[in-house]
C-alpha cells in the first residue's frame, strides 16, 4: 500500500490535534503510525511533508525548544499544533 502525502497530512495533523503523544511528537511517530513494520523510509517525506503544513501556519516545529524551519534545519524536530 502507498501512503500518500495527504495521508501523511492527515496523521500529522491528528496526532497534533489530539495530543495523544504528549504535547509534541517525533516525525518517527507519525511515520510508526502510518507503517510500523516499515517506517523508516517514510521520514524523509514526513519531515517535507511536515514542512507544507509547516509553511501553511497548520504545524509548529521546534528543535531544542526553538521554532525552526522544518524544510532546512538537519536533525531531530518536534512537531505540535500551532502557538497561535
Amino acid at each position: 500500500m502507498t501512503t500518500t502525502d495527504d495521508r501523511i497530512a492527515e496523521t500529522l495533523l491528528e496526532l497534533a490535534r489530539s495530543g495523544s503523544l504528549g504535547p509534541s511528537f517525533c516525525p518517527s511517530d507519525a511515520a510508526r503510525h502510518l507503517n510500523p513494520d516499515d517506517w523508516r523510509p517514510l521520514l524523509p517525506r514526513v519531515r517535507e511533508v511536515a514542512g507544507r503544513l509547516q509553511r501553511d501556519g497548520l504545524i509548529h516545529v521546534t528543535q531544542s525548544g526553538k521554532a525552526v524551519d522544518a524544510l532546512s534545519v538537519n536533525g531531530p524536530i518536534r512537531l505540535s499544533r500551532p502557538l497561535h
